[in-house]
């Protein structure tokens, strides 16, 4: 006699992240995320919406996963119709990999899912629904391939869909825009009123960490079994982590002009959050001869944070030879730029988590950060934590790294202590936890 395996629950996550060329925190999460559930047991897939309809070549619709962006060429009709129907819903069909499509390795490859999902326009046409109807837009997996749809859907960031006949889970990261407006150029009543629509609607809210679980509890009203703290984990690739440092160092010479644990490191997209421009100042101010790499592309409202930055360097007088500016990285070189650093500068203004925190204790790079929102959660007593907005403070951490050889050896090793506070085990049992309160285990 036989048995039967018993199915493996099937669990989707949006592509709205994941699908963009330049990675962002949230596409990290997201694929991070894949890797952990398919461990507890799940089958994983993926929901993009491609701009290309659906095509009878199952081949085709897999290259419009990951096809090169080109302008759009919506016609007005044609994209009020698309934006007036998305509320009665919209269709996703599956697709299955061939094996025969190359993904793009700077994006981060092809996710860690077993098939995928497509609907046309989908994130396009849902936010644009919302901000002119405030109504979320519904995706129904059309099933009549054979295909089956997933148990749960795991919404990675707020966005104004829903899935249909399945459970919904949506992380939020933070509520930045609510909390400090100043530094983000979304429309504040249309994301308050999504937060509010993701709150009434979603099964189980994930967050990463307690401050933002507070922040959703008092300023969004949903009750605190409605919301479950995850934190996150960091996955690093063993081929990177495992070089050795005589093979980073080579590296770092000759890609960079840089020495092993000569320089500071600030890396993240530049927007008012990060606070590079106080970074900056307390850099110059410092008079440190350690060079400072800045790693980042350009978000939003950067021109304060890059103004003194820009104009040293445009001098090209004797500081102008103490920073080092790169706007994109792939991920392998950002490894060894942080493993290589002195110090990780990261004196964000707020965060809902702070993943470069982590990943550089879990690197072996001593940190400097802020006692802003997340982050000393993340760092514990293991960072030298300072106000962000005390550029005399930052300047005091600078120097004390710069100078003492102790205090840097002594933060590398608690930073690494407190870094496996957030293990991949832990972050599986706080979402095996999450999944198990929608009835998916």
């Amino acid at each position: 006699m036989t048995t039967t395996a018993p199915r493996r629950p099937t669990l989707c996550i949006d592509g709205y992240n994941i699908a963009m060329t330049r990675g962002t925190g949230i596409a990290t999460y997201g694929r991070n995320l894949l890797t952990t559930v398919r461990a507890l047991g799940f089958e994983t897939q993926v929901l993009y919406g491609p701009p290309r309809k659906r095509s009878k070549r199952p081949l085709l619709n897999e290259t419009a996963l990951v096809d090169a962006e080109r302008p759009r060429k919506n016609k007005r009709i044609a994209r009020y119709v698309q934006t007036l129907t998305s509320r009665a819903g919209v269709p996703a069909w599956p697709v299955t990999p061939s094996g025969e499509v190359f993904w793009p390795t700077r994006a981060g490859g092809r996710p860690d899912a077993a098939s995928f999902w497509a609907a046309h326009d989908l994130y396009y046409r849902a936010n644009r629904s919302f901000s002119a109807y405030r109504k979320e837009t519904p995706v129904d997996f059309d099933t009549d391939g054979g295909a089956g749809k997933p148990d749960l859907m795991h919404w990675t960031a707020t966005l104004p869909l829903h899935a249909r006949g399945v459970p919904n889970v949506y992380t939020i990261h933070d509520l930045i825009p609510l909390r400090l407006p100043h530094t983000t150029l979304d429309d504040k009543p249309a994301y308050f009123a999504l937060c509010r629509a993701i709150a009434r609607r979603a099964d189980h809210i994930a967050v990463v960490s307690e401050t933002t679980r507070q922040d959703v509890i008092r300023m969004l009203g949903v009750s605190e079994d409605r919301v479950t703290n995850t934190y996150q984990a960091v996955h690093l690739p063993a081929a990177l982590t495992n070089r050795s440092e005589a093979d980073v160092t080579r590296e770092l010479q000759g890609v960079f002009d840089l020495g092993w644990k000569d320089y500071f490191l600030h890396f993240g997209a530049i927007e008012p959050k990060k606070n590079l421009g106080r970074v900056v100042e307390a850099y110059l101010a410092s008079g440190c001869l350690t060079p400072l790499v800045v790693v980042g592309g350009r978000a939003w409202l950067d021109e304060p944070e890059t103004a003194l930055m820009n104009q040293v360097i445009a001098d090209k007088g004797p500081s102008a030879e103490r920073i080092r500016r790169y706007e994109y990285l792939p991920f392998s070189m950002l490894i060894s730029l942080i493993r290589g650093a002195k110090a990780t500068l990261f004196p964000s203004l707020y965060e809902g988590f702070g993943l470069p925190v982590l990943e550089s204790m879990a690197l072996g790079t001593a940190v400097l950060t802020s006692t802003g929102g997340s982050l000393p959660e993340v760092a514990g007593d293991a960072a030298i934590s300072v106000d962000p907005y005390d550029v005399p403070a930052l300047t005091r951490g600078l120097q004390a790294l710069d100078a003492d050889d102790a205090l840097r050896e002594d933060l590398e090793r608690r930073g690494r202590i407190q870094a496996a506070k957030f293990s991949v085990e832990a972050y599986r049992a706080r979402l095996a936890e999450v999944y198990s309160r929608v009835g998916v285990s």
